[in-house]
């Protein structure tokens, strides 16, 4: 067997263990098709301890092994704020001045038209409980804590009305909490200490995120979910809930050197930021970005995580006061709002909630030209397809020297064999001389692969944009195709849902993942056929073998793919007009030989 055919089987053999072992795949190493909206699993555990200052473990609430009851009526035992804003709807829990009730009104569970809005926050007690809570740390004076009741000197919080809430020390000295909310998803929170004592009072002002539970999403190596934060010049995407559960890092993480540690992972900082980051979903705290601040992520037994920053104490003389401000951002990872955080709100790496990965600087101006088309057309699909031939119009030069290259090669291949067949027993002077060849007819083989390497970013761009945006979430087409992000639902295997099962992923082959091989079969047709038996067979299954891989991922890609299949099939048909040499004529058919 030459060393081609080699090459060939090999890719043949490893193409079917990738579509063998897909499901496999894509659980452990790639991520899945975009989930329903994140979900935590139910824990018996409550809050933890709501001290952060102290490096001893979380300890879980007294009240971890009693039964979680119905989140309304937790919510109804503790007097509250409203939360009222054109993207936020929820309350803020004056028994330890925690927000922990919070649903984003941008968003819906399902495609159905009567599904409620995601919900991000619950109180402790209820099942999915996550929350924020503010607060001090005192040394020599009662500080307010979990427990303490507030006072409100207001109803309701809304972007155009602040809420201050005020508790008062029995040593005299009082505690408010102003808190503000812009239109979307940032809360500023203010922190006041007066002290009214006789003596000096010394508090450490803290902030916190606890959530019981982690997500269903499967943090990966092209996108992280779980805590997250940035501590200087990038955003940390090494700790995950494994690691805050106690365990060693994964395999992959000792290879790439990660940073995080089993248990508890603090770090001393300017500025900053730290939270729990879901697939479309973020809860973050932010403090004052000017001051020097203590925080990390620990864990507690029950599967109660929390992320929580802490500042250096201040000594308060008496009749003095101290002031802290940070904000908390909860809602959805929408990437114009991110970046406007970032850059008006001066919020250092703040759009790095988002895992854009590698292809950074391909991915984000491939969402805002994708974005650009969807708010002048109001189709993401229509706008995808007009992405697409944007693309292909991009790469149409490169795509005709490619296939000018393609025509040279095509010219000199019986040269190629005769070289091959008078040189087979000495393979070092037969490369040379097909060097040679290509140098004396100006072929260049790589140059028909430009195409392909420069579509590989471009469509792992794409896949990222379609998965991790918010703004394509629960996006329509056209028919049954309500969701661009998610897999095709319509599979003839359950013919088109008439039989009452689920097919397994790796057979649930959609409508479109069948057009698209369909498409790829016919540009795999107009290709100049391989010379090679085995290249020809395995060109021939290829086109349907993608079809399988394929089929789990968002529709909206496929169809970027069978458009720029398409696309490239008309321009095929082009320049095979230009270049008739490329044309292989079928073989004649011997004329029957002549009854004597």
């Amino acid at each position: 067997m030459s060393e081609d055919n080699r090459n060939i089987v090999l890719f043949a053999v490893i193409a079917a263990l990738i579509l063998l072992g897909w499901p496999l795949i894509a659980g452990k190493f790639m991520p899945a098709p975009p989930p329903k909206p994140a979900r935590v699993a139910a824990s018996n555990a409550a809050a933890p301890a709501t001290n952060p200052t102290t490096s001893a473990a979380l300890e879980p609430a007294a009240a971890a092994a009693k039964t979680l009851r119905d989140r309304q009526a937790v919510i109804a035992e503790t007097p509250r704020v409203a939360i009222t804003t054109p993207a936020l709807r929820g309350s803020i829990n004056l028994k330890g001045a925690r927000i922990d009730d919070l649903v984003l009104l941008r968003h819906r569970e399902t495609i159905k038209k009567d599904s409620p809005p995601v919900r991000l926050l619950s109180p402790s007690g209820a099942a999915h409980s996550y929350f924020a809570g503010f607060g001090w740390a005192g040394d020599g004076v009662t500080a307010p804590d979990k427990d303490s009741i507030w006072t409100a000197d207001g109803p309701a919080l809304t972007p155009e009305r602040p809420v201050t809430l005020s508790w008062n020390s029995p040593q005299g000295v009082q505690f408010r909490i102003r808190i503000a909310v812009d239109p979307d998803y940032m809360f500023s929170i203010q922190q006041w200490v007066g002290n009214g004592s006789a003596a000096p009072v010394t508090v450490r002002p803290y902030g916190l995120i606890s959530r019981t539970g982690a997500p269903k999403e499967i943090d990966t190596w092209t996108n992280h979910v779980g805590p997250i934060g940035v501590f200087g010049p990038g955003a940390n995407y090494d700790i995950g809930y494994p690691n805050l559960r106690g365990q060693e890092p994964s395999f992959f993480g000792k290879i790439f050197g990660t940073t995080a540690k089993p248990g508890a992972n603090y770090f001393d900082a300017k500025g900053g930021w730290l939270g729990f980051g879901d697939m479309y979903w973020l809860t973050a705290l932010i403090p004052d970005q000017q001051a020097r601040v203590h925080a990390g992520f620990r864990g507690a037994a029950g599967d109660v995580f929390q992320a929580d920053f802490s500042t250096p104490p201040v000594t308060i003389a008496p009749g003095k006061s101290a002031t802290q401000t940070s904000r908390f951002f909860a809602g959805g990872k929408e990437v114009r709002l991110l970046d406007q955080y970032q850059d008006d709100g001066h919020i250092a790496n703040f759009d790095k909630a988002i895992d854009w990965g590698w292809f950074r600087i391909v991915e984000k101006p491939i969402f805002y030209y994708l974005d650009w088309l969807f708010r002048m057309i109001g189709n993401f699909g229509v706008a995808i397809i007009l992405l697409t031939i944007t693309i292909r119009g991009l790469l149409f030069p490169i795509a005709q020297r490619q296939f000018a290259s393609m025509a040279k090669m095509k010219a000199i291949q019986p040269k190629m064999k005769a070289l091959q067949e008078r040189y087979k027993d000495d393979k070092a002077r037969q490369q040379q001389e097909i060097m040679a060849l290509y140098k004396a007819e100006g072929a260049n083989p790589l140059a028909g692969c430009a195409p392909t390497l420069l579509q590989i970013p471009i469509m792992y761009a794409l896949y990222k944009v379609l998965l991790l945006a918010t703004e394509m979430r629960h996006q329509p087409f056209v028919l049954w195709i309500r969701d661009l992000s998610a897999p095709d639902p319509l599979t003839p295997v359950n013919l088109f849902g008439l039989l009452p099962f689920t097919p397994p992923v790796f057979i649930a082959i959609g409508i479109i993942p069948i057009l698209l091989g369909i498409s790829m079969y016919f540009q795999f047709k107009l290709n100049p056929a391989p010379m090679d038996e085995a290249q020809k067979q395995v060109f021939a299954i290829m086109p349907w073998m993608l079809m399988f891989v394929m089929a789990p991922f968002a529709v909206g890609l496929q169809i970027y793919w069978i458009t720029s299949n398409t696309l490239t099939i008309l321009q095929q048909r082009l320049l095979y007009a230009r270049h008739p040499e490329m044309l292989v004529p079928a073989p004649k058919k011997a004329k029957p030989a002549p009854k004597k």
